[in-house]
């Protein structure tokens, strides 16, 4: 990852630094901001960073963070080099925070993101500098801009996937993102919110095409989901609301379990449903994968293992994410999976 050294502040007061912002967005929608973040921080006032692609939700979301905890706040922009206007944007979010006394930096890939996959390659080495960054200036927390009707779509496509509880609980509200945590403080707040405020504060914004872009699956839902007034999104985001609280019942169940598991690489499914059993199967996994540095092929919460499920069920061993798990009546014991041979 290569970074642009953060903009220094500018002279203003750091009382002064979110005034005209705090002068213009309503009061109701400061406190909020606030209040939503404190949920997920467990504190009132932390030092926040900030991802801030240009568009209008990150944008709004900069605003309000301004206005909220002035003096707390850093930003970056992560510039994938996918395009020839981005330098130019990751520039005007940079002139607005200097304008607000907030610092800025700009994010660049380390190596080219390749062609395949070209979104989860995107989104994996922006959220891997984005870390590293919010890491190496201190901050514990990094906040991103999705909200409920982001919820919404990405719940739709998990359910289309043939997701299971984890997938359709959707995007989570804070998750560990390397040394720091990933936090969402906009998941209540809807679209048309965010772009009024960025109306009242008549932000710059950058328009990314590829969110129209039909080529891409969140695209196309987001134009199916426009399309069909009778589906609220708002509801929807609430309905992964309530998975996530159920599937944090289950994880508490789970924690109890594998804090019993007879072996670091082994866990008892005795008289375990089928949902424990799942859960319990990809901790397994991970943790073997953990211990081992085992990267290929990809493995996480919302892979399905259902048909190793069934094979461990029925007594016969199977291999997912590079481990073997092999049962042992009740027990099942997991360890790297033999390379591959290639046969000529």
């Amino acid at each position: 990852m290569d970074t642009a050294p953060i903009s220094p502040p500018t002279t203003l007061p750091k009382a002064a630094a979110s005034e005209t912002t705090a002068a213009v967005l309503a009061p109701d929608l400061v406190t909020r901001f606030a209040a939503d973040l404190a949920a997920l921080t467990g504190e009132p006032h932390p030092p926040l960073a900030l991802a801030v692609s240009g568009g209008p939700d990150s944008m709004a979301m900069l605003a309000l963070a301004a206005a909220a905890l002035p003096g707390d706040v850093i930003a970056a922009t992560f510039d994938h080099r996918l395009r020839a206007e981005s330098a130019g944007e990751a520039a005007m979010v940079a002139r607005w925070c200097a304008d607000h006394a907030i610092p800025h930096a700009v994010l660049t890939p380390a190596r080219p993101i390749a062609a395949n996959s070209l979104q989860a390659r995107a989104r994996t080495a922006r959220y891997a500098a984005l870390a590293a960054w919010a890491a190496g200036q201190g901050a514990r927390f990094v906040a991103t801009a999705h909200h409920a009707d982001d919820q919404a779509e990405t719940m739709l496509m998990r359910a289309n996937r043939a997701s299971g509880v984890a997938g359709l609980s959707g995007i989570r509200r804070r998750r560990p993102l390397g040394a720091v945590m990933l936090v969402r403080p906009l998941l209540g707040w809807r679209r048309a919110e965010l772009a009024a405020i960025v109306a009242a504060l008549a932000l710059p914004v950058v328009d990314d095409p590829s969110n129209r872009d039909p080529r891409f699956a969140r695209a196309r839902v987001r134009q199916w989901l426009a399309a069909i007034p009778e589906l609220d999104t708002g509801s929807i985001a609430r309905s992964a609301d309530h998975l996530a609280e159920m599937l944090a019942d289950w994880e508490q169940l789970a924690d109890r379990v594998w804090s019993q598991r007879p072996a670091d690489a082994a866990i008892d499914v005795a008289d375990q449903p089928r949902t424990l059993r799942r859960l319990l199967l990809r901790r397994l996994i991970a943790a073997v994968r953990a211990s081992h540095a085992i990267v290929r092929p990809p493995f996480g919460p919302e892979t399905h293992v259902e048909a190793m499920l069934d094979a461990l069920a029925e007594g016969r061993r199977a291999t997912q994410g590079g481990v073997v798990v092999t049962p042992r009546g009740t027990v099942w014991t997991a360890a790297p999976a033999p390379p591959r041979r290639d046969h000529a």
